[in-house]
């Protein structure tokens, strides 16, 4: 007796698709193992940025409790400062965003000949909610992770127009 489901003709072996080449297998690991890496590099990069953004506000910060008489082209100069790595973070998160779509768009192309899509079948299982309240839906981790910049330059120019203020 077999676990298998049975094909229309009754015949469980015919419901298995052809197995895949093995170059077929090396490149769709290869694709997979290069998603993964980018994954990886935009992690470390978040870091390295929150760090950069952190130690900035903070030193900022410390300046300006301490009462000490900050120069406005000093508090300028930090915030634009502040405000252009927010930019150049942004625009660096877009860019691995564009370049996972890509690799993502090729291990969905290849997926199709393989006995299982794992990839398809997951982002199936993760919209299928789109009816319901927000907070069930599905929110990519690049929509949340794209909008930290903005706020570390939005508190940079609340700092900047803080100091210029007093």
């Amino acid at each position: 007796m077999t676990s298998e489901p049975a094909a229309p003709d009754g015949d469980p072996a015919s419901t298995e698709a052809p197995a895949p080449s093995p170059e077929l297998l090396d490149l769709y690991k290869m694709a997979v193992e290069m998603a993964d890496r980018v994954s990886a590099r935009r992690g470390a990069a978040n870091a390295f940025f929150l760090s950069v953004q952190t130690a900035l506000l903070g030193a900022t910060g410390i300046t300006v409790t301490d009462n000490q008489n900050v120069p406005w082209w000093a508090a300028l100069v930090l915030g634009l400062a502040g405000i252009s790595i927010s930019l150049v973070w942004w625009l660096q998160l877009r860019s691995y965003r564009v370049l996972s779509t890509a690799k993502f768009d090729i291990i969905n192309a290849v997926e199709p000949r393989l006995p299982l899509q794992v990839f398809s079948a997951e982002w199936k299982i993760l919209t299928r909610n789109s009816g319901g309240p927000w907070w069930t839906k599905y929110t990519e981790l690049g929509a949340t992770e794209r909008k930290v910049p903005w706020v570390f330059a939005a508190l940079h120019a609340g700092l900047v127009i803080g100091i210029l203020c007093t």
